[in-house]
């Protein structure tokens, strides 16, 4: 059993959090703790960024998080995850955008947008599902991405990241991670091509490629990059860790300046795989410590970090150069300045009495809700409540965008 730690030990160790992070293209991340990447659904229902989305960053900022990124930008509206989310493009609200930018980027904070595109998981009420395979299963339909699709991803991507550069944001997130359109291009369960995207990985991770190649040729060489990537599916016949560990040794050969590692994806029927099991601590540790040695960009792991010593851990053992913290921050907004003092300061999560499939997001998507409001010390909705609302919000916000974006018709 570890002994006690003096207040001065307490303090070597959050230096090592504090310590400040170069990244390959030049730009300085001023500690090691980012907020990870959550589908906020706090967009106006029309692709634009709202007031308490704004606020819901600046808090971050200020609660001293070098990193903050806003899950499910969208580059193309007609495949989003939700109604709730950002999209960039030609009707995005600059104004609103750039303040978004600007309050996110306070105290000397990041803030990127983490460009997706949810393929053959889009919201089904305002989207016609696509991924690289027709799929006609229970639970997940969708049709197949002609080529000439997969060739219009990199553009999509590029003009997305230049007007994030352009509203002001600190860099972006490529999403290849949890299921979704590049991750699906990833896993042998979504793709089941025999052209020049799909086979072994380094075909799988072509477009993957391309789309990297063709954003940095958009926003130069001193924007930063990052990706998500998972490093598993967690399911059988998914994305193993040999195809996701060959993925960073492709991904060692690019412009990428920060890889984000997590897992886990959703496809119906599959079953869990024997490397699903990642215990109750940080998910994704041992494979992020393998990575590094294959690769000079950093590492930074999403996924299970609920205390300040298993960040410090993570980070002073060198399996990784940053950690990533998404319901922890949902808790306590500013848990970065908790981490990096001496008195610290863990959250305590709650714990729920029901579990129903989509609660548990629901209950934090609504969390951040009342946190954009400073409204946390009123939050007290249960499961059901939470899915109630969530379920309801998204379904009013419907008809707005499809007005706004009017692909329907097609």
């Amino acid at each position: 059993m570890k002994q006690l730690q003096t207040k001065h030990e307490l303090s070597s160790s959050a230096n090592v959090l504090a310590a400040s992070l170069e990244l390959p293209c030049g730009m300085t991340l001023k500690n090691r703790l980012a907020k990870a990447a959550m589908s906020d659904s706090l967009g106006d229902g029309k692709g634009n960024a709202t007031t308490a989305q704004s606020r819901l960053y600046e808090r971050w900022a200020e609660g001293g998080a070098a990193l903050s990124l806003i899950g499910e930008v969208q580059g193309d509206p007609r495949h989003p995850e939700k109604p709730g989310n950002l999209v960039l493009g030609p009707t995005t609200d600059q104004n609103a955008l750039q303040s978004l930018a600007r309050r996110g980027s306070n105290d000397g904070a990041h803030i990127w947008p983490q460009l997706g595109h949810a393929g053959a998981l889009s919201y089904l009420p305002v989207s016609r599902p696509k991924g690289p395979s027709a799929l006609d299963l229970e639970g997940l339909k969708c049709e197949s991405m002609s080529v000439e699709d997969i060739k219009e991803l990199p553009s999509i991507y590029a003009k997305a990241a230049l007007i994030a550069k352009d509203a002001g944001f600190g860099g972006v997130q490529i999403h290849a991670g949890h299921g979704f359109l590049l991750s699906q291009f990833l896993s042998p369960l979504f793709n089941r091509r025999t052209d020049e995207y799909g086979g072994s990985i380094k075909s799988r991770f072509r477009i993957v490629q391309e789309i990297i190649d063709t954003v940095r040729q958009a926003v130069g060489d001193a924007f930063p990059i990052g990706i998500k990537i998972n490093s598993t599916d967690k399911l059988e016949g998914g994305l193993t860790e040999d195809d996701a560990m060959e993925m960073v040794r492709l991904l060692d050969q690019t412009s990428i300046d920060l890889i984000d590692i997590s897992g886990g994806t959703y496809f119906p029927g599959a079953v869990a795989s024997s490397d699903s099991n990642s215990g109750t601590g940080p998910y994704f540790l041992d494979f992020a410590s393998r990575a590094k040695k294959i690769t000079a960009i950093p590492i930074m792991a999403t996924g299970g970090f609920k205390s300040r010593q298993q960040a410090i851990d993570a980070v002073e053992s060198g399996a990784v150069d940053m950690v990533s913290i998404g319901r922890a921050m949902a808790l306590n907004p500013h848990l970065a300045h908790d981490w990096l003092s001496i008195d610290g300061g863990d959250p305590e999560f709650p714990r729920f009495d029901t579990n129903p499939p989509g609660g548990v997001t629901a209950w934090y998507s609504m969390r951040l809700t009342a946190l954009a409001e400073d409204k946390e010390d009123e939050f007290n909705l249960n499961l059901e409540s939470a899915m109630s609302i969530y379920d309801k919000r998204d379904a009013e916000r419907c008809e707005g965008w499809c007005k706004t974006f009017d692909y329907l018709r097609e």
